[in-house]
């Protein structure tokens, strides 16, 4: 065979493109998920579309299969007494199961050049959490389920902004305590 520089090129190029989207696949990729969390220190037993019991313990999250469109769920407490019995709508790819139905709330954090942080939490509507008011207009949420948020509980916002050109926006959901932790290390008044 020929020494033919543009099929090493082609072959090249190709190898290149392989690398790349396994590199995108395995690494940078966002996984797609949901969760049943429990904030809570209590043990709470679970079926999901009278599929198998599962088990959540304290402080723990769980990840689940889910169904697009209606799902249902039995919770039962400690002793395998049933506690509820619902059903919830899935809409999009991540979500999250509020099992013990407590406080969590949904930040939008912004990316960009020229963003003036300190202004924009001032426009931002307030939260009041425990009588106290927090900018940035956190949205409380203590319902069943939410898939209103774009990174879940076990996940950190990107720590490299990938577009400065224009601002841009992620919201992440909060379990009430790690928001107030959240608040305090991100924005220093």
């Amino acid at each position: 065979m020929k020494n033919n520089p543009a099929l090493k090129g082609l072959a090249i190029a190709i190898v290149a493109f392989i690398i790349a989207f396994g590199i995108y696949f395995f690494f940078l990729a966002k996984k797609n998920y949901y969760l049943v969390d429990n904030p809570t220190p209590n043990t709470y037993y679970y079926k999901i579309n009278n599929g198998s019991e599962g088990i959540i313990s304290a402080g723990q999250s769980v990840q689940v299969n889910l169904n697009q469109g209606k799902n249902a769920i039995k919770v039962f407490d400690r002793n395998k007494k049933l506690l509820y019995d619902s059903a919830f709508q899935v809409n999009k790819i991540r979500g999250l199961v509020n099992i013990a139905h407590q406080d969590y709330y949904i930040n939008r954090q912004y990316y960009g050049y020229n963003l003036k942080k300190d202004s924009l939490l001032l426009e931002l509507n307030k939260t009041v959490i425990d009588g106290k008011e927090y900018f940035g207009g956190a949205k409380h949420f203590n319902k069943l389920f939410t898939d209103d948020f774009y990174y879940n509980v076990d996940e950190d916002y990107d720590k490299v902004i990938k577009n400065i050109d224009k601002v841009e926006s992620r919201s992440k959901i909060f379990r009430k305590q790690d928001y107030l932790n959240y608040y305090k290390e991100y924005y220093k008044f």
